[in-house]
């Protein structure tokens, strides 16, 4: 949130409505006390006053350092695309004259910012997932299986039927992670598709013929539709001793 959109919050409304202005009074009552005209003793405790509750504020939300180039494709292009989207909302909001259209605007972009960041960490995660299939190595998990049934089949143990069973419970591990890397890959083409979407109407606003209203509401249902999908990745936790497929 900009400096205007975290002043106009609940928050702020309390903490400008509290102990701070007896505290703001009290000390520009000692500054006149000890000496200073009232004018600027009344400047101190104002500035006391003001601080205290510019402290209380929200804070601003720290934007996560995205790198595309760190994550392999597909989800590089994604990550990019995205960006390439919040550029040309920034240009549109650039162009507007300054007012109340550029301002919402520019509260649309901030919004699409969270979406932008859990775009990146959906991407993140896929790219992991990837990892983690790679490491698991179906291909080779699926030649040992060959072997196994063939050694089963010519002389059956139960040490031969464990390992069997322990190959395919990892072959079926990897199918899953596949399966999830694959819809989250298609999901996040759809997102990037509704960004564009979302960017070409914030053009039409500008040029006066939008409503900011439903697009700012779009961009809440998006943002919250990329949330929930973040955390639907992230609960299956990472197999332990696998890394990140990196650059690819």
């Amino acid at each position: 949130m900009g400096f205007r959109d975290r002043f106009f919050t609940p928050k702020t409304a309390s903490a400008i409505l509290s102990w701070r202005i007896l505290l703001g009074v009290g000390v520009g009552v000692v500054a006149a006390v000890a000496g200073l005209p009232i004018i600027a003793a009344a400047g101190v405790g104002l500035a006391v006053y003001g601080a205290t509750v510019v402290a209380a504020m929200p804070k601003r939300a720290i934007t996560p350092s995205i790198d595309p180039f760190t994550i392999s494709e597909p989800w590089r292009q994604f990550v990019q695309a995205a960006q390439r989207s919040r550029r040309q909302l920034a240009d549109t909001v650039r162009a507007t004259p300054t007012g109340p259209l550029r301002d919402r605007l520019q509260g649309i972009a901030d919004r699409l910012d969270g979406g932008i960041a859990e775009s990146w960490a959906i991407a993140r995660r896929g790219d992991e997932l990837d990892g983690i299939v790679a490491g698991l190595d179906p291909t080779r998990l699926r030649s040992r299986l060959g072997t196994l049934q063939q050694q089963a089949a010519a002389a059956p143990t139960e040490n031969t039927a464990a390992a069997i069973a322990s190959v395919e419970t990892q072959l079926a591990s990897a199918d899953r992670l596949k399966a999830l890397s694959a819809s989250t890959a298609d999901r996040l083409r759809l997102t990037q598709a509704r960004f564009d979407e979302l960017v070409a109407r914030a053009a039409e606003i500008s040029a006066g013929a939008g409503d900011t209203a439903d697009c700012a509401h779009d961009v809440d249902d998006l943002v919250l539709e990329l949330e929930a999908m973040r955390q639907a990745v992230q609960e299956l936790p990472p197999s332990p001793g696998t890394t990140s497929t990196g650059t690819g």
